[in-house]
């Protein structure tokens, strides 16, 4: 089987190589990259079109954004297969290989995802997600527990049949937040998933991510929510009593989400502050936010 991985970059002269390098030193099962410009005004080009390697192909999408850019890449690629990962994002050593050995095994899932640890801009460890050996997350049907709060945060760790990702129309180029998760709903409306427990990746955060920054608030957060529930392939797959109470524990999970961002940006006023607003919002849900600040805390 073989993996397109579509790279959209913007001004990712610092990091593009070595996340191209990561991407290039995966085995068989790697096809091609895809790497989609979008608008840089530094070197990430002129860094992309000098890699020796020709399954590295180099596109503009002229500034139309990251959704837009992930979108060209995946509608030029020609593997079965597609990872979307991150310009700034390292994939572990044989992530590939264990991603596809898991799809080969599990010939019913349409997207297969790992998990990640946290590096910072120098490489380094930050998170702590290496001590949770048994960490594990759903697998089948996981339509239900993706609405409530999006367990899989980084496309560079999985893989998703081209034809699925192609049905449910890519990433939706409106959204500014939380495309991903959206988009990884789409799919769960209609596929099925398979969690591997292992590390295929190194998350990088840093000044310049868009996710990591500590001006990032829950109303950033809230309008992919809305999107989500709005979507009649999701509506269709379950009750309305059902989607009422996943739709309140999906805003619970994104302000809590802005809440543990600000704690590992030690901006501990505005964790206070968002954490106080998803606890009056659903006071029976005040431990579980706790141990969710106290967890980003520690680097998990």
């Amino acid at each position: 089987m073989a993996v397109s991985i579509v790279i959209a970059a913007r001004n990712a002269a610092p990091f593009i190589g070595a996340t191209l390098a990561s991407a290039a030193s995966q085995g068989k099962e790697l096809g091609e990259i895809i790497v989609v410009d979008d608008g840089s005004a530094d070197a990430t080009a002129a860094i992309v079109r000098n890699v020796p390697d020709r399954r590295v192909r180099l596109v503009s999408n002229q500034g139309l954004g990251v959704s837009a850019a992930r979108n060209t890449g995946a509608r030029l690629a020609s593997g079965e297969w597609l990872m979307f990962l991150d310009a700034d994002d390292l994939l572990r050593e044989a992530a590939l290989a264990s991603l596809c050995a898991m799809a080969a095994a599990s010939p019913d899932a349409d997207v297969v995802y790992g998990d990640y640890d946290r590096i910072d801009a120098e490489g380094r460890a930050l998170g702590r997600r290496r001590l949770l050996k048994a960490r594990r997350k759903p697998s089948g049907d996981v339509l239900e527990p993706l609405l409530a709060g999006n367990f899989i945060v980084n496309g560079g760790i999985m893989i998703v049949r081209k034809c699925v990702f192609d049905r449910v129309g890519g990433f939706d180029e409106t959204l500014r937040f939380c495309e991903d998760w959206h988009c990884w709903c789409r799919l769960a409306a209609v596929a099925r998933f398979r969690f591997l427990p292992e590390i295929v990746l190194d998350y990088r955060v840093h000044s310049a991510n868009t996710m990591s920054s500590t001006q990032r608030s829950p109303d950033d957060f809230l309008p992919a929510a809305e999107r989500v529930f709005d979507e009649a392939a999701i509506i269709g797959r379950l009750p309305a009593s059902a989607l009422t109470k996943l739709r309140e524990a999906a805003t619970i999970h994104l302000i809590t989400y802005a809440a543990a961002q600000a704690v590992r940006f030690r901006s501990y006023g505005k964790a206070l502050a968002f954490a106080a607003r998803a606890a009056r919002r659903s006071p029976s849900n005040v431990l579980p936010i706790a141990l969710r600040l106290v967890s980003a805390g520690f680097g998990l």
